[in-house]
């Protein structure tokens, strides 16, 4: 018996478990008595114990959700709803906060989408009909009060549910409130229809032009509805043709599915990858909630996108849900809103807009001059989604037009990762207005970056300003700066962009900014919250591609121990006193270990710095000519940092040496200290400057573009430009490219005679310079960067071109026939697309 003693190995395992089976049998005995207590606690208490509070709420919803047996569908949806949601009908809004969320963010969009309606008097406040479909509780009307005052703004409120326990809790919420417009409606939605004295418009007088609903909601509902078809197909008609739809809900979906897309308001964040699906739509399917793509998928096909984002719930494991602001697809109104794309499409292409009284006249006078029409992409698209009965791209839905629809999915767009480079500009606008002298019949082209130098040139209101990139995150930057001066006070602005952080800025974009961003623009900001709202950093100017090279230089200056002196730099009040600082400040930043270890490489200087191979070539040619070395030298591995610290040393000595940094040369400001200040800020930050960019219409001549320069000059009427700037775009082509002499002809093709051209180089002498002067251009060098000098308060270019438009190209003559051929065929085209289209 000796193999089963205590210090045998199976003893060892006998005496373990008797001792793991003890606790077993102590832990479970603690908790009976402790139940028992609880009990008998509870039972001993005077009173009435409230079961739709405290434990007994989550104790409800595990029992609901998880334990009870559910009805079967063949008793009806009502008696399987109720079913459902009797047992936890009281405690359904305490346990649904945390795990419906977005309900209202969607209602903040719907609220902030009808202020804009009532501002611009397309609806009037206080006549407006709401019908929220799936209401439960009531619980989305109540919280749509901290947007818009229900009582006041609407003449009546319907919730239309199925579950007459959640209809009960709802009208006992609105007795509590004292609310008498609202009434709840146990109904099913597909049967719902409005009473004749709210379905008739009191603005429509006898007619029933516009009749319906101004707003319909569904929070969570859509899901839940097997038959969702038919409330989709019959959300047409409860609408007004003016009238809004806000949905919110959960869903899964591949990218793969919405790739061929065009009209779904952006793609973003919106891939569910497999194992998640699979995972949330087997989840929910065990409480009858769908979530199946089709359900999304049809209601971005019934009606047209204003607002769409795909979110996720990470406090509750990541569950994908999606918010939609939609309009009806085809909206029916008066010829001039039916030409509405044909204006569109002029003011993208500088085309003169014929309107149909005189169109076939003034064709028959095109044939002389012109082969075809100049067409919009955005134009064209929106023939092929009416040709094949899908909505318009969600830029024609916008509030505002000014952001051209380009596909968001194409390679070259997604090639940036959802990253703009540049989160300022480092072109100085003051030298732009010396050489430009713009006036207000100027129709100008200018590279985005990040969008300052755009506010610039419309304080000088020109007649049309076109800002193109191709990096659409760039233009999402300039589009969250224009919906800024749009919808907010200059200190708000000032927090944004000045200071780079704004601790309430996810309230502002849904309540305030939202009806002037496109649906792409607001999806990447509301997954960008962050960047203004963080406690930790410095906020906007921290972000980009470009960040990385403003880091490194504060973390040696934190490293070196120079932070006091960066900070006396920034605040010197004369040069003299800055020039003294400087030294210390140099040795760090000039350090030549450092720049032939960093600066000097290639992956920095793209990277961190944003310049590109080519131009950075440039700058190294630019070395060997001036220092007469050999092409043997061009070998020497220590060649390459040593003209990248030069050209550093040409770029930052005459800054310091010329400019006042604490009060007028703001680009270095905002490098050092991570934020303007009031004192040095550029010209768009100024009080005087939001007066006049806040003001109606400032921004109607502005129109966005998500492409290359050249496709956008392809799409624009010949002659029709006088500016085109640039900026140093020309130093990224290859030398032994053609693109650089296709880029001359069509910039000699879109502008007038004697049109300007403003170009920035990192080359004394840019290759590309011939090009232009091949190809009609007069080319004038107006500023060059040689050491010890100073271009401009950046100083980061070598030299500063003007080329002037002297001499147009010869086009080659089309066929006359085929030019009268093509021009009919177009004018029968655009005859169709206008009839057909209703917008």
């Amino acid at each position: 018996m000796s193999f089963l003693g205590n210090n045998s190995p199976i003893g060892s395992f006998v005496n373990d478990r008797v001792d793991w089976l003890h606790i077993y049998i102590a832990g479970t005995a603690f908790l009976v008595c402790a139940l028992i207590a609880v009990v008998l606690s509870l039972s001993s208490r005077k009173g009435k114990i409230n079961y739709d509070s405290g434990v007994f709420t989550y104790a409800k919803f595990i029992y609901a959700n998880f334990l009870k047996p559910h009805q079967k569908n063949e008793d009806g949806q009502q008696d399987a709803l109720e079913s459902f949601y009797k047992a936890q009908a009281g405690v359904y809004d305490a346990t649904r906060k945390r795990l419906l969320r977005g309900r209202e963010d969607m209602l903040g969009l719907v609220a902030a989408q009808l202020m804009f309606k009532a501002d611009n008097k397309e609806l009037q406040a206080g006549k407006a009909i709401w019908v929220d479909i799936g209401g439960g509780t009531g619980y989305n009307i109540e919280a749509m009060s901290a947007f818009l005052p229900v009582q006041t703004f609407f003449s009546h409120v319907y919730l239309v549910d199925l579950s007459p326990s959640l209809c009960e809790v709802a009208r006992e919420r609105f007795r509590r409130l004292g609310w008498k417009n609202v009434s709840v409606v146990c109904q099913d939605a597909r049967s719902f229809r409005l009473p004749e004295e709210d379905h008739v418009d009191p603005r429509a007088k006898s007619t029933a032009a516009d009749t319906g609903a101004d707003v319909v909601t569904m929070s969570y509902s859509l899901s839940m509805i097997p038959d969702y078809y038919s409330v989709i197909d019959s959300l047409s008609s409860l609408l007004k043709p003016s009238g809004l739809l806000g949905v919110c809900d959960f869903y899964v979906q591949s990218i793969v599915d919405v790739s061929s897309r065009n009209y779904i308001g952006g793609a973003f964040n919106r891939h569910v990858n497999w194992l998640s699906r699979v995972f949330w739509r087997a989840w929910f399917d065990a409480d009858r909630v769908s979530l199946e793509a089709a359900r999304r998928d049809y209601l971005e096909y019934r009606f047209g996108t204003v607002v769409s984002a795909s979110e996720r719930n990470y406090l509750l494991g990541g569950i994908p849900y999606y918010i939609f602001i939609g309009c009806q697809k085809a909206i029916a109104s008066s010829q001039t809103s039916r030409d509405a794309i044909e204006k569109l499409d002029a003011s993208f292409t500088e085309s003169p807009y014929l309107s149909p009284a005189n169109h076939r006249k003034e064709m028959d006078k095109a044939v002389e001059a012109s082969a075809q029409e100049v067409r919009s992409k955005a134009y064209e698209t929106a023939v092929i989604n009416l040709g094949s009965n899908l909505p318009l791209p969600s830029s024609f839905y916008q509030n505002h037009h000014y952001r051209i629809f380009y596909n968001d999915l194409l390679p070259k767009h997604t090639q940036f990762q959802n990253e703009y480079i540049y989160a300022f500009n480092w072109e100085d606008p003051r030298v732009d207005h010396r050489l430009l002298n713009i006036q207000r019949d100027d129709v100008i082209l200018a590279i985005t970056s990040a969008g300052d130098n755009i506010l610039d040139y419309l304080q000088k209101s020109p007649r049309r300003v076109h800002a193109v990139d191709l990096n659409p995150n760039q233009n999402h930057l300039l589009e969250l700066k224009v919906a800024s001066f749009i919808a907010l006070g200059h200190r708000d602005v000032w927090k944004i962009f000045g200071e780079g952080k704004h601790p309430e800025f996810r309230r502002l974009l849904i309540s305030r900014l939202s009806p002037h961003l496109s649906s792409q623009a607001f999806q990447y900001w509301l997954e960008h919250t962050h960047v203004f709202t963080s406690s930790s950093g410095k906020g906007l100017y921290e972000t980009g591609g470009s960040r990385h090279a403003i880091k490194m230089v504060r973390y040696l200056f934190k490293v070196f121990g120079i932070e006091s002196q960066v900070r006396q730099l920034c605040e010197a009040q004369t040069i003299a006193e800055q020039r003294q600082i400087w030294p210390r400040i140099r040795s760090v930043l000039m350090s030549k270990p450092l720049h032939w270890a960093v600066v000097g490489t290639e992956w920095f200087a793209w990277k961190a710095a944003g310049v590109p191979r080519n131009q950075r070539n440039m700058i190294i040619n630019d070395f060997y000519k001036r220092n007469g070395l050999t092409e043997d030298m061009k070998k020497a591995k220590d060649i390459s940092g040593q003209s990248i610290w030069e050209y550093v040393v040409d770029t930052l000595d005459p800054v310091v040496k010329d400019t006042l940094i604490s009060s007028d040369n703001y680009f270095y400001f905002l490098c050092l200290q991570g934020q303007f200040s009031r004192r040095c800020h550029p010209a768009y930050l100024s009080p005087k400057a939001h007066v006049r960019l806040s003001s109606p219409g400032a921004f109607d001549g502005l129109r966005i573009h998500t492409d290359e320069i050249n496709e956008v000059i392809k799409r624009i009427t010949p002659r029709s430009l006088t500016i085109a700037v640039v900026m140093d775009s020309m130093d990224w082509f290859d030398p032994e490219g053609e693109e650089a002499s296709a880029q001359a002809q069509k910039l000699n093709q879109a502008l007038k005679m004697d049109g300007r051209i403003l170009l920035r180089s990192a080359s004394i002498e840019p290759w590309y310079i011939r090009n232009f002067e091949e190809n009609g251009f007069t080319a004038r060098r107006v500023g060059a960067r040689f050491p010890g000098s100073c271009i401009d308060r950046v100083n980061m270019y070598a030299s500063t071109w003007i080329c002037t438009k002297t001499r147009e190209l010869e086009q080659p003559s089309p066929d006359r026939s085929i030019s009268v051929l093509s021009l009919n065929d177009s004018r029968s085209k655009r005859s169709t697309s206008v009839e057909d289209l209703q917008i």
